[in-house]
């Protein structure tokens, strides 16, 4: 992919933000509040860091990208769509039963779906054996996988987190989506994480932390993070959960729930998001 400018990162986050919400509210399902907190991280990965194409979708030499908090497929369709691999009219199409965008991703290289992914730290799981298969094979590609903070209460996380030291993964990146809600209310109350940086560092890995809302200051932590060798690498993003959108922002409500039609119609005026629609 061509090296985006900040403003462009910046426009198509607003546009996954957009296409997130008109997707979900034509669906009536899906997860809308956990999308909206990962539109910058998206967009950095897929517009300025990761090695791909989507005229060549399963180039073997390309980065693959692993949506381990699979609930956020609506963000990952949309960022796909904007890259080319998925045609903007099929979002329409979400959790449509026969659809290819389901609501959780259904493995598809075709369309750059890398994994099944939806049990919760299974998708990081399978991230951190990619990455041991490419050193196995000699290959330069990289893995990145997408988590959730909630995701690492689940027990699988850490035996991957040992696995990737073990074997000195360090062409695997995890970025941990540091919302600091979950489906039930606030982590931090239903099962704390924290300390969480000293937690992966103990673990074996190299650390960042960034605001995951704003895409310079992603870029610049992963940039940071990629030369270094020897040891797998997590960014802990800081984010707000149904980010951009005066309803859903900080309500867990919206985990799980959609916006109205006539809410989905003020959002869209609210972001500029022209050529949406809510259904």
């Amino acid at each position: 992919m061509t090296l985006r400018s900040s403003e462009e990162l910046r426009r198509i986050a607003r546009e996954i933000g957009c296409g997130v919400v008109a997707a979900t509210t034509a669906a009536g399902s899906g997860h809308p509040g956990g999308s909206l907190s990962i539109k910058e991280v998206l967009s950095v990965l897929l517009f300025r860091i990761m090695r791909h194409d989507p005229d060549n979708p399963t180039w073997p030499g390309r980065d693959r990208l692993v949506l381990s908090k699979g609930h956020a497929a609506p963000a990952l369709y949309v960022a796909l769509a904007l890259a080319g691999y998925v045609k903007r009219e099929e979002l329409y199409g979400l959790r449509r039963l026969g659809g290819r965008l389901q609501g959780h991703p259904d493995h598809d290289p075709g369309i750059a779906i890398e994994a099944s992914t939806g049990a919760l730290g299974n998708g990081f799981a399978m991230a951190a054996g990619m990455a041991l298969a490419a050193k196995m094979d000699g290959s330069r590609y990289r893995v990145f996988a997408l988590l959730g903070d909630g995701e690492l209460q689940e027990g699988i996380v850490w035996e991957a987190a040992m696995f990737a030291a073990h074997h000195r993964l360090d062409n695997l990146m995890a970025v941990v989506d540091r919302n600091g809600l979950q489906l039930d209310g606030a982590v931090e109350g239903i099962l704390s994480v924290e300390p969480l940086a000293e937690k992966w560092r103990a673990f074996g890995w190299l650390v960042e932390e960034a605001d995951g809302n704003d895409v310079e200051s992603v870029s610049d932590a992963i940039e940071e993070l990629l030369p270094r060798p020897g040891r797998p690498k997590v960014l802990i993003a800081h984010t707000e959960k149904g980010a951009s959108s005066s309803v859903m922002r900080w309500n867990p409500e919206y985990h799980g729930k959609v916006l109205r039609r006539e809410q989905c119609e003020e959002y869209l005026r609210e972001n500029g998001c022209e050529g949406w629609r809510c259904g």
